[in-house]
Parts: C-alpha cells; sequence; structure tokens
C-alpha cells in the first residue's frame, strides 16, 4: 500500500523512514531547522521522489514525512530562527485526512538556495508526471491511433479487437500494453479511452460475465474502485493477454516505476539509498510526554484541526465558513483600528 506520497505522519519509525520499492533519494540536506514545530533544532532533510523526510540530529525519533500529494502550495516566508535570526524560510501548505498542517524549514548554512531549488523541482517533477500513478479517463493521451508514451514507458504489446464490455452493446477498441500501465482505447472514437497504472490496480482476472469469458480488471479504492470488463476473441487469446499483464504487474510491483526525474546541478554525494541514523540513547525516550496531539497542533494551519462546516450568512445572503469563536463579520472588515 503506497502511503509515502498520500499522507502527513509524525515521529515515523525507523522503519517508515527508509525508502520503499521504487523510491529514492535525490537531495539530502544535513543543515535544515524544522522552524515551526522544532525551532533550535537542526535537523536533516532528505528529498526523495515521492516525499520530504526531515529528523532531528539529536533525537532521530523527532522527525517528519510530508507526501508530494499533500501539497497544497510551496512559497518562501520570512521568519526568526533561533539558530539563524530572521531569515527567508521554505513555507509547505499541506492537507492531509482533511486536516491542513504547515511546514517551515529553513537552511542554517547561509548563501545557498539548495533548500528551495530542490524541494520546487522535485515537487514540480511529481505535479507533473500524475499520468504513471493516477488512472485517468478520457484523456489526451491516443493521437492518430498510436499512444502518446511517457519518458520512462515502454510499449510491451498492442492487442486489436477488444470490446470494452461497459455498455450493453460494448465498444471495439485496442488495448496497450506498456512497462507502466495498461490503456484501451475505442476504434471510432480515440478520446473514449482509459489509463489505468498498475499502480492503481487491484486485480486482474479472466471470468464469465454476460458476454462470455471477459478480462476483468478492478482498480484500487483509490482511484474509484472501478470494474472493468474487456472481451477479447477467441479464448486463447484472452488467456495469453491475462497472463501479459499478469506477468507485467508482479514485475512492477517489485519494482514500480513512478515517473518522477530531477536532476541536480551540483549533485552531492549521495552513496546510500538508506538514512543513516545517529544513534540515540534509548534511556532518554519517555513514551509517557510522546503526546500525539501536541505532535500535530504544532503544525496544524489556522489554528483547527478540521474545514469548519459552511454556515448561512443573513448579512451577506449567503453560505460562508463558520467563524471562530470571538469573531464577527464586522471584526473581519475592521482592517484598520478605529
Amino acid at each position: 500500500m503506497l502511503w509515502e506520497d498520500r499522507d502527513v505522519r509524525f515521529d515515523i519509525t525507523p522503519q517508515q523512514m527508509r525508502v520503499r520499492s521504487g523510491e529514492r533519494m535525490i537531495d539530502k540536506l544535513e543543515s535544515i531547522e524544522d522552524t515551526k514545530g522544532n525551532s533550535g533544532d537542526r535537523g536533516r532533510l532528505v528529498i526523495t521522489n515521492l516525499r520530504l523526510i526531515w529528523h532531528s540530529l539529536t533525537m532521530p525519533r523527532v522527525s517528519l514525512s510530508v507526501g508530494f500529494n499533500c501539497i497544497i502550495n510551496i512559497t518562501t516566508k520570512t521568519v526568526n530562527s533561533k539558530l539563524r535570526g530572521l531569515t527567508e524560510a521554505l513555507y509547505i501548505l499541506t492537507k492531509a485526512n482533511n486536516t491542513r498542517f504547515e511546514f517551515i524549514f529553513t537552511n542554517l548554512i547561509p548563501g545557498t538556495p539548495r533548500l528551495f531549488t530542490s524541494v520546487n523541482g522535485v515537487y514540480k517533477a511529481y505535479t507533473s508526471s500524475k499520468m504513471y500513478r493516477e488512472l485517468k479517463l478520457r484523456g489526451a493521451i491516443i493521437q492518430n491511433k498510436q499512444l502518446r508514451i511517457l519518458p520512462q514507458e515502454q510499449i510491451f504489446s498492442r492487442v486489436n479487437g477488444v470490446w470494452n464490455l461497459s455498455s450493453d452493446q460494448g465498444n471495439l477498441g485496442t488495448f496497450i500494453i506498456t512497462n507502466v500501465r495498461l490503456v484501451w482505447f475505442a476504434n471510432m472514437n480515440e478520446l473514449f479511452n482509459i489509463s489505468l497504472p498498475y499502480l492503481q490496480i487491484a486485480s486482474v482476472k479472466v471470468r464469465e460475465s454476460k458476454f462470455g469469458m471477459a478480462l476483468v480488471v478492478e482498480s484500487s479504492e483509490a482511484s474509484g474502485g472501478y470494474v472493468l470488463g474487456f472481451r477479447i476473441d477467441p479464448v486463447e487469446k484472452l488467456h495469453e493477454v491475462h497472463k501479459e499483464i499478469s506477468a507485467l504487474y508482479s514485475v512492477y510491483s517489485q519494482c514500480p516505476v513512478f515517473g518522477v526525474e530531477f536532476v541536480l546541478q551540483d549533485k552531492p554525494n549521495i552513496d546510500d539509498e538508506q538514512l543513516e541514523l545517529p544513534m540515540e540513547d534509548e534511556t532518554e525516550i519517555d513514551e509517557s510526554v510522546n503526546d500525539t496531539a501536541d505532535v500535530l497542533a504544532a503544525y496544524l494551519a489556522d489554528g483547527h484541526h478540521h474545514d469548519r462546516e459552511p454556515v448561512f450568512s443573513p448579512e451577506l445572503g449567503l453560505a460562508i465558513e463558520k467563524l471562530k469563536e470571538g469573531y464577527t463579520l464586522q471584526t473581519l472588515w475592521e482592517v484598520l483600528p478605529s
């Protein structure tokens, strides 16, 4: 279950900190302060193709994992760092499980923009490669009956005469099987198509349907939980296609291709794929003070856990987000003191 790019986690275990299959370390910065939650504590920031990982160098159990899919906005902000004073820092706003968190990272080495360039560059590479990881319906993926190939994609098979069983009469089309996804498009209308990455496939089976034996592909709950049926004649060919897709799906599961490509201008010496954590005296760990709620509160944006529900405003005549305690519409409009 891929969670690394889709979740924000605090005080993660060493196992959760290790890069998973297909995840790779792109940059590692040794003198980064988590100014919002751990001001005054020198730490390490690791940038992978899926997430940002920060941990304290003195207490490695104090850590963060911020998935790129949770990020709403990245910008800079002037902050007052305990270790560096008034300086420009990297500000990241995120949303996970209907809760907004904000993170502020300060580079303690003056005169280097690598924190900003690396995080922004990898995040842009992540957002521009969603076709590797997300199911797409009716996308601009086919041109003149040919698949628009992704940079790390290889086509293995093209299967003609594949019926999509999503409607009563069915639609005749073509399968294109690659190393990262399964693509089907209608012969009469190439805009009627589906691109299903192996990452979002829950199962691939051959079973009986009202149209006869069919290839049934189920997508993950995260992608909508679609059940897609395809008929391929003769049955021998159907089983061959099923066997090929199952084999490629198995290979992909062992070594996923996430599609995030970014090359550093001044590449540091990153000779290992795991984080080398400094040893910590276990006798100093007091689990009783490890209050998860306090940790979350330190990073909450706007000081609330969840988006407030909409309410009707008689003054404005429309629905607005419920105001915080002690606030009124009048006070919000009073920008200048009286």
